[in-house]
C-alpha cells in the first residue's frame, strides 16, 4: 500500500513540476531565449514526422490491401491540412477516413 502511495505521489510531483515549471522559468513579460523559440517552432513538426513515421512501421506493401487504405489517409490529410490548415480537422478527418476504409472498404 505505501508503495503505491509513494507512486502516486511522485507522479503528481513530475506532473506539477512539468506543468508549472515553463511558467517559473519563463514568466511573463521576460523575454523567451531563442533556442526555446526555436524549439517551439521545429519540435512541433518533428513530433508530428516521428508518429507519422511510428504508424506507418507496421503496413504491408506486398499483401492486400498494399498499404493502400493507409496511403489514401495521409493523401488526404495532406490535402485538408493544406487547403484549410487546421490540424485537428485534418488528423480527425484522416483518422475517420482510415478507419472507413479498413472497416468497410479493405476488408
Amino acid at each position: 500500500m505505501i508503495s503505491y502511495l509513494l507512486i502516486i505521489i511522485s507522479m503528481v510531483a513530475a506532473t506539477v513540476i512539468t506543468r508549472f515549471l515553463p511558467f517559473i522559468m519563463f514568466p511573463a513579460g521576460k523575454e523567451t531565449p531563442p533556442y526555446i523559440a526555436y524549439l517551439g517552432k521545429t519540435l512541433p513538426y518533428a513530433t508530428i514526422g516521428l508518429l507519422v513515421v511510428y504508424c506507418l512501421k507496421g503496413v504491408s506493401f506486398q499483401s492486400y490491401p498494399y498499404g493502400l487504405s493507409e496511403a489514401l489517409s495521409v493523401v488526404l490529410i495532406v490535402i485538408l491540412h493544406h487547403i484549410k490548415g487546421n490540424s485537428l480537422l485534418s488528423i480527425g478527418a484522416g483518422t475517420a477516413f482510415y478507419m472507413i476504409l479498413t472497416q468497410l472498404i479493405f476488408r
